[in-house]
């Protein structure tokens, strides 16, 4: 009679895949210790949280497409959360005498998205130039409020596209903000005010810029924008069945740099610095 010795395997593998083996397949091996253990179940656990988030990528990936969104006609009935939502959260338009009456006797100050509320979404983000209705209404406003714009683009990519003086600009989600000083606000060629907290990361960011760039080279459509503080890897043009591709290849870069974030825009994947400050800026 032989003794036969027990042997542990470990499934590795992501669930839903498995290898049964014979006992008189397997080699005989030596007990593992503790510390063997931990080190295979944390590979398993890293395995299969990175499939977990590569999937909840895609997912919002998907949600974010325009395609994904239905029309106000196809919209099922409102539902109890849906008009708890909006009780919060009211269509400024709807609510404008409401919004004047509580603003007496208050200073207003305007904060603006750039892509998608002064400018139309279009598929190559360079030629996301603002109407010139859109301007004239926009320098209006800023005649009467504060306004500011506050983007991920690269600050100076958004002035090319505004080419008003007088607005605060906040780039690279507010990397970098700059506004005119208060001596000289509405005058051009004033220096004004400067906001750069994160200068230390501009080598790292322009890496992170050149790694995404070599890639996604391979993923058609996918284009990467180097917007200062931070990265947008855009997929706008990428067939969705590439997706998954995409975004396991921005997760490799992201692994490498744990000082960034990454955050889902529409269309868009801009990964940050993960740096929150808080700041003062004066508007007066």
């Amino acid at each position: 009679m032989t003794n036969q010795q027990n042997v542990v395997v470990f499934d590795l593998k992501p669930r839903g895949v498995r290898h049964v083996l014979p006992p008189s397949s397997l080699p005989v091996a030596k007990p593992l210790s503790r510390q063997d253990i931990k080190m295979l179940l944390m590979k398993r656990f890293e395995t299969e949280k990175a499939g977990a988030k590569i999937n909840a990528w895609v997912d919002s990936m998907r949600a974010s497409s325009p395609t994904r969104i239905k029309s106000t006609a196809s919209l099922p009935p409102e539902t109890d959360e849906k008009s708890s939502w909006i009780v919060h959260h009211p269509s400024a338009l709807s609510m404008f005498e409401q919004i004047v009456a509580a603003s007496k006797g208050k200073q207003i100050v305007m904060f603006l998205d750039y892509d998608g509320t002064l400018s139309p979404i279009v598929e190559d983000p360079d030629q996301a130039f603002m109407p010139r209705e859109m301007r004239a209404a926009l320098r209006d406003v800023a005649r009467y409020f504060p306004t500011a714009i506050v983007t991920g683009r690269c600050r100076d990519k958004v002035y090319s596209f505004v080419k008003l003086a007088g607005l605060y600009y906040a780039g690279s989600h507010g990397m970098d903000i700059k506004g005119p000083s208060k001596s000289c606000k509405y005058k051009k060629g004033n220096q004004g005010v400067l906001f750069q907290p994160a200068s230390e990361f501009l080598p790292m960011i322009d890496k992170v810029y050149k790694a995404l760039v070599e890639k996604t080279k391979s993923i058609p459509g996918a284009k990467v924008e180097n917007n200062k503080f931070c990265v947008s890897v855009h997929f706008r043009c990428v067939d969705e069945k590439s997706w998954a591709a995409l975004a396991e290849q921005v997760r490799s870069v992201l692994n490498e740099y744990p000082k960034l974030k990454l955050t889902q825009g529409r269309l868009v994947f801009p990964l940050s610095i993960s740096v929150f400050l808080l700041f003062p800026v004066s508007l007066g």
